[in-house]
């Protein structure tokens, strides 16, 4: 199995100047910026070879590239014009920051209770219904407690993503020429939108 990372970038389409590292999609690496690299050398020379609208289309270029024996560790997903996208999902209060901590809780409580009665020999069953009740109450606890701390500040739950507005596949310069044509080969309404 070979690997591909994700490379950030938010200078000008088909450059690739600056890059911090950005955490891989499904079955991708992440890699800690300033730390070692996975699965490509930053300092080699790479040329965009297709741009795509969406990650699931890169994704799926990469994979065509490696179905046909193209080498993918020298290839690299780098998603441009980044944005934090938070999509605010309701009104927060404390019974239902409550509420939230006491299903969350309910869940712990239920694998710690799965973990325990494994290994009783006697009732699993109360021991299981204990720790779910115990695991709902102090969730409920931690979660009103947490929410009144806030003051007020944030009466809203809300979910976060980061977002690009393209994907490009980019290669090392020597193979950009065998990728193009491994990639022209793709089904029509695949999605790609080769750079020349």
């Amino acid at each position: 199995m070979t690997r591909s990372t994700i490379r950030t970038d938010a200078a000008s389409p088909g450059t690739l100047g600056d890059t911090a590292n950005f955490p891989a999609g499904p079955a991708g690496y992440p890699a800690t910026p300033g730390g070692p690299q996975t699965g490509t050398d930053q300092g080699r020379a790479t040329v965009s070879v297709a741009v795509f609208s969406n990650y699931a289309s890169a994704q799926r270029a990469v994979d065509y590239l490696s179905d046909n024996r193209f080498p993918v560790e020298r290839t690299t997903i780098v998603g441009t014009d980044l944005r934090l996208v938070e999509d605010v999902t309701g009104r927060l209060t404390t019974g239902r920051a409550a509420l939230l901590g006491a299903g969350t809780g309910a869940w712990f409580g239920l694998f710690i209770g799965l973990l325990v009665g494994i290994f009783a020999v006697v009732n699993w069953l109360g021991i299981i219904a204990a720790a779910v009740i115990i695991g709902a109450v102090w969730g409920a606890v931690f979660g009103a407690v947490a929410h009144a701390m806030t003051g007020g500040r944030r009466d809203f739950s809300s979910r976060s993503m980061l977002q690009a507005s393209r994907y490009g596949v980019a290669v090392d310069a020597e193979l950009a020429d065998q990728a193009r044509q491994v990639l022209d080969r793709m089904r029509p309404g695949a999605g790609t939108a080769a750079v020349r």
